[in-house]
């Protein structure tokens, strides 16, 4: 008899927990049904599939359409119209990453259709020997109370841009002085689709305002390169700039640009410049100094006052030169300059009076005159000067 109750009372209470757990697991579900899923506005799920083609580094626009068919019934057995706190998550994933953009909180009804739109950027993982790869896209919708069934295995095809070019590498000495001229490595390559026609390549550093170009010619595809070997997609250009020698020491950045009619690619890094002469050119008296610290002959320009004057420097030298200036007050700008860059500008201003033969004669008399006052006035002091009594001491007698 006891026994037939312990039954009972554990069937009672096994077909209890069975009912509550029935209306929890039917409290706020949803089933969202996914009608179909747009990637750039071509259908990759749904009816009229088709595979999509997108660019290595582009951003996506993917649109999920998806409706609402049931979302359960409530505690009381009522049916739920409503459900907050959806959300939306699209992964893409290629062979090095995984790009997962998440919808923000929605809420739905029961029986209505859905659009969601996000927005994700493809992977630019496609390796140098690949033109185009697959591309796997998922998807996903769900609340708290409830995930859907994945959807995934959504095929997307990537390939790499059409015209693309990547500056690989940039070459330049660990340490450069002013005043010489420097090459500048640059490797580029081509990374497009197609072929890179007539592509030039600018070497700059803005802050001195140093720009150099120089023509690359053309670059093959991958494709191309691989069948021909007089071809080729990479090329090492050589570039020379010349740092000024009115340049600071410091770190400078130094900008690369490759580019042609279709795309353009550009570096940039850091360089660092040693001036070591802080002062070229100095300025004493009437004269110039001008320095030559370097192991080249240096020919400077020197242009004043309607005059122009060359000097020639020996490697590691110092020359001073004498500006002339004219007669009377003159006041004139000297400009220093080296393969027409101006290296150094200096104010000359004084005046330069001219001594005439009658200023000579004038001073030459005012001279003797005060020398001619000098003796009179000596010689009126000597004649007017009475001389002193002499005293007489005779001799007494007693």
């Amino acid at each position: 008899m006891n026994t037939k109750r312990m039954l009972v009372s554990f069937l009672l209470v096994a077909s209890f927990l069975f009912l509550a757990a029935n209306i929890s697991a039917t409290n706020d579900l949803t089933d969202p049904t996914v009608d179909s899923v747009t990637v750039n506005d071509i259908v990759v799920y749904g009816a009229g599939a088709q595979t999509a083609s997108v660019i290595s580094g582009e951003t996506l626009e993917v649109k999920v359409k998806f409706t609402i068919t049931d979302l359960g019934l409530d505690k009381d057995g009522n049916a739920i119209l409503s459900a907050s706190d959806m959300r939306v998550r699209t992964e893409l994933e290629s062979q090095e990453d995984t790009i997962t953009e998440v919808t923000p909180l929605f809420d739905v009804e029961e029986g209505k259709t859905y659009i969601e739109t996000l927005e994700i950027q493809v992977p630019k993982d496609l390796s140098e020997e690949e033109l185009s790869n697959d591309l796997t896209l998922n998807i996903k919708i769900w609340n708290k109370d409830y995930e859907n069934d994945d959807i995934k295995d959504i095929k997307v095809r990537v390939q790499k841009p059409s015209y693309e070019l990547a500056i690989k590498s940039i070459l330049t000495p660990n340490t450069i002085e002013t005043g010489q001229s420097i090459p500048i490595d640059v490797v580029l390559k081509n990374v497009g689709y197609n072929d890179a026609k007539d592509i030039f390549v600018t070497v700059s550093v803005p802050e001195l305002n140093i720009e150099k170009k120089a023509y690359l010619g053309d670059l093959v595809s991958l494709e191309d390169s691989s069948n021909d070997n007089d071809e080729t997609n990479t090329v090492n250009a050589r570039v020379y700039v010349e740092i000024p020698f009115t340049a600071k020491s410091g770190e400078y950045a130094l900008s690369v640009k490759a580019e042609n009619d279709e795309t353009k690619a550009t570096l940039t890094q850091k360089i660092i410049v040693d001036n070591g002469v802080s002062d070229l050119i100095m300025k004493s008296g009437n004269d110039l100094v001008l320095l030559n610290p370097t192991s080249k002959l240096r020919v400077y320009k020197i242009v004043y006052d309607s005059n122009e004057v060359a000097v020639v420097l020996p490697p590691t030298s110092s020359k001073v030169v004498s500006i002339e200036t004219p007669e009377g007050d003159y006041n004139f700008d000297a400009s220093v300059l080296y393969n027409n860059q101006v290296l150094g500008t200096f104010k000359f201003q004084g005046s330069n009076k001219a001594t005439t033969k009658t200023d000579a004669v004038f001073v030459l008399t005012i001279v003797l005159g005060i020398v001619f006052l000098v003796l009179l006035v000596a010689l009126v002091i000597l004649i007017t000067k009475k001389p002193q009594k002499t005293e007489d001491f005779g001799e007494s007698y007693y």
